[in-house]
């Protein structure tokens, strides 16, 4: 088996002595070097990172190409990065100048943002929407029935029960207040009850320096690329990140971080494999305080949330980064595969007891129908999303926004 990397239509494999898959010896130079370059999914020896990553030729087979977008000013807007300074760049002559380009596009990246949900979230949008179109097609009157009907419909679409339950109570309340009269009505009075069962507490505001992140999660998630997704939009950004590979349980998984470091020229942290994650994490921790960087990202091994033991050792790690930065980490961001429903639910639930998770990640919802369970995650875990996956490419980790992954699933 041979792992390959794409960079201006030309295959180059790049192996050691005896075969082993090493990372790339060249990280770009700038963002801009990445435009070229072709991220591909992982399969089979990269189990659990499914969104955009080095991709395996086997018998010859290669995966269809896939070539990234070039990243926009909107990718900067993140969540987590409230509060810190404005960003630098180093000009040419070495001088450190502040981005101005950059966060002038930011005042309107709500429509592009709402554009991107419409194009991913066509799966979701014809389960929910076009039911919903059909239901309220046949009947322009609100009874019982029509409520009853809206009910189930939520319920299927995976919002989940408790959080339906909400929903139709706010509804049936309007109903018998006499605000809806028509349909046409209660259809806009159940988009706005979605915007606020969304619209949770803001973002942390970054108060260190570094900055630490804790990415966790099950098995094949993604949480590899998303971190490689988040150093880029920092990178972009003038802000210098670090990625700490805890993950020294899964084959691969500490090259595979490497790969993306060089990708998108953030340095790594490593041990060999085998070793204590929490000692890597130490480690990983004081070369981000020498190096002066501002954010540091600790990648973990995926761990089924029943694992008792596992969840142990990520109580460990989460100590261990307290002991070396006080009040480290500043935000543990649970990664949540929205293909998996409202399995989800309980995945949030035991990792908020076991490490205080702060914020999620959801990603993969471009391709699935299960959309909705963003509702039932926001209402029942009390937690704000904080980004979505919309595709494979660097840029297609995107800021949360209630307001527009609303308007697209009704539109």
């Amino acid at each position: 088996m041979r792992l390959w990397f794409r960079r201006k239509g030309k295959k180059t494999p790049v192996e050691s002595d005896d075969g082993a898959a090493q990372a790339f010896p060249e990280a770009p130079e700038s963002p801009e070097g990445l435009d070229n370059q072709e991220i591909h999914e992982v399969s089979e020896d990269f189990p659990g990172e499914a969104e955009g990553s080095a991709f395996i030729e086997e018998e010859g087979a290669i995966k269809e190409d896939l070539v990234p977008e070039t990243a926009t000013p909107s990718s900067l807007e993140s969540p987590l990065h409230q509060g810190m300074p404005a960003a630098m760049v180093v000009a040419e002559g070495g001088a450190v100048e502040p981005v101005q380009e950059a966060q002038e596009g930011l005042s309107a990246p709500k429509v592009g943002l709402f554009q991107r949900f419409r194009e991913r979230l066509g799966r979701t949008r014809e389960v929910f929407t076009d039911s919903l179109g059909r239901l309220f097609s046949r009947r322009r009157e609100i009874d019982e029935e029509l409520l009853e009907e809206l009910e189930e419909l939520l319920i299927t679409a995976d919002l989940g029960v408790e959080t339906t339950l909400r929903l139709m109570e706010a509804l049936r309340g309007k109903v018998r207040r006499r605000e809806l009269q028509d349909v046409d009505r209660l259809k806009g009075a159940l988009r706005e009850e979605m915007v606020k069962l969304l619209t949770v507490a803001p973002p942390l505001e970054m108060t260190a320096r570094p900055w630490v992140v804790l990415l966790v999660g099950v098995n094949g998630v993604g949480k590899t690329t998303t971190i490689a997704k988040l150093a880029h939009q920092d990178r972009l950004a003038g802000r210098r990140a670090l990625l700490v590979a805890a993950d020294t349980f899964r084959a691969a998984a500490v090259e595979q971080l490497e790969i993306w470091g060089q990708r998108v020229g953030v340095e790594v942290i490593k041990q060999k494999p085998g070793a204590d994650p929490a000692a890597v994490v130490f480690d990983g921790l004081a070369a981000a305080q020498a190096r002066e960087v501002d954010v540091v990202y600790i990648d973990t091994a995926g761990r089924l949330h029943t694992r008792v033991n596992l969840m142990a050792e990520l109580k460990k790690i989460h100590r261990t980064a307290g002991k070396k930065i006080p009040g480290a980490p500043h935000e543990v961001l649970l990664i949540l595969d929205a293909t998996t429903g409202q399995n989800a639910l309980s995945q949030a639930r035991l990792f908020q007891e076991a490490v205080g998770v702060t914020g999620i990640i959801l990603t993969k919802l471009d391709g699935t129908a299960k959309g909705g369970v963003i509702l039932a995650v926001a209402q029942e875990t009390g937690l704000p999303i904080r980004y979505v996956g919309l595709g494979e490419h660097l840029d297609d980790l995107k800021p949360f926004d209630p307001e527009a992954f609303v308007a697209a699933i009704f539109e």
